[in-house]
């Protein structure tokens, strides 16, 4: 009972970082893209949905492990691969149909849960304005960097150098190329 417990657990982080994930990009895309407000109560639909979304995927692999089961009761041969069961696979599946049933009733429940709907949309806003915060820091950094303050300058010159010589030049002379031809043709 202790390890149903502990994956149905670690079913439900997972799906809520799935959520979370899910809200976070709805909260990007509204305000960012969009230039909404943000709006705790309309994320909270989409909290919702998407806790009640992941919810109806655990009851689908949980009827497809119950189908799984049946089908390998009985059967004694040897397996051709790693998803032909057989009756001695029985136990474990009937695990894992518990353990995705359990991780959709969990979600349910924090779905129906305005205090959980709410931690959830608050946990999506704060990682969105983490992932703000970081591009912006990171944009600030590049732009206004000056050779002497990037410790990889020296480096990566060369580097730099050679992808000059390679590609921008090299493109730089076929666009030359081009313009000339069309020059000579049109005279």
């Amino acid at each position: 009972m202790r390890r149903n417990a502990e994956a149905i657990e670690e079913g439900v982080a997972i799906a809520l970082a799935a959520a979370r994930l899910q809200v976070k990009n709805r909260i990007l895309v509204d305000t960012i893209a969009d230039g909404d407000d943000f709006a705790p109560e309309v994320f909270g639909g989409d909290a919702r949905e998407a806790l009640l979304g992941l919810a109806a995927e655990q009851d689908e692999a949980a009827a497809s492990m119950s189908k799984l089961r049946l089908k390998a009761w009985g059967r004694h041969s040897d397996p051709h691969g790693t998803h032909d069961y057989r009756d001695r696979d029985v136990r474990n599946l009937r695990r894992r149909a518990k353990q995705y049933a359990g991780v959709a009733k969990r979600l349910r429940l924090l779905a129906e849960s305005d205090d959980e709907v709410h931690r959830l949309v608050e946990d999506a806003r704060d990682a969105a304005w983490h992932d703000v915060e970081v591009n912006i820091d990171s944009r600030l950094r590049i732009e206004a960097m000056r050779p002497d303050d990037d410790p990889e300058y020296a480096r990566m010159r060369e580097a730099r150098m050679q992808a000059l010589r390679m590609v921008d030049l090299e493109r730089l002379a076929s666009e030359t190329k081009k313009r000339r031809k069309r020059a000579e043709s049109s005279d």
